[in-house]
């Protein structure tokens, strides 16, 4: 082989100043594919450990409640994992569908999205404690029932919850409008014209 020609693996004479061989781009990317695993494992591992305990008071559904939990809890878990109330559900985690609505000091919120210690004081109405005692059903719990508006049931108590506020702020002028105002809340068996029926009829009684 003359000597004026190039080894196997290095740049041609005429290549640019830029150029890299194949077997250094894999050994470089390889190296640094590396570091980012490294890196990824490093704050994988530390994450058990960046939240905080915090103690809470608050009141569910008219009881007083002291709890102590990572500052990363959510309501949505406080009440499921916590407080053993499992009627309020968990859909999409992320707020999109409205399954774990429920009121805090009067107004409906997504307590997957809400931290649990920022409720200091708070008052937490969930599905469970909706119905006057006695064992009497909310009107639009018994509306719900009369209208057919639930088929699997999942969203039910989002949607309920939703409804019973979306009566409160006296959204209920039209069926358009109930639409409106409750169109977080998503139902998978399609039964909205019915949810929408029984919000109109239960805020004809409320």
């Amino acid at each position: 082989m003359s000597s004026s020609q190039p080894v196997s693996g290095d740049p041609p004479p005429d290549a640019s100043p830029w150029h890299v061989s194949r077997r250094t781009f894999l050994v470089v990317t390889g190296v640094a594919a590396g570091g980012v695993a490294v890196g990824l494992a490093v704050v994988d591992a530390a994450a058990p450990d960046a939240g905080t305990v915090a103690r809470v008071a608050l009141a569910v559904n008219g009881e007083p409640v002291v709890v102590e939990v990572d500052s990363r809890t959510s309501l949505l878990d406080l009440l499921r994992e916590h407080l053993e109330l499992p009627g309020t559900k968990k859909g999409c985690d992320a707020g999109a569908c409205g399954a774990c609505t429920v009121h805090v000091d009067g107004r409906r919120v997504l307590s997957c999205l809400t931290l649990a210690v920022r409720l200091e004081g708070a008052d937490v109405v969930t599905i469970e404690g909706l119905a006057p005692a006695g064992g009497a059903l909310h009107p639009l719990q018994a509306a719900f029932i009369e209208q057919d508006a639930l088929q699997c049931g999942y969203c039910t108590p989002g949607q309920i919850m939703s409804g019973v506020g979306c009566i409160q702020e006296r959204h209920t002028g039209s069926a358009e409008e109930i639409r409106e105002w409750m169109s977080g809340n998503l139902c998978r068996c399609g039964c909205y014209v019915k949810i929408v029926r029984a919000v109109e009829q239960a805020a004809g009684e409320v």
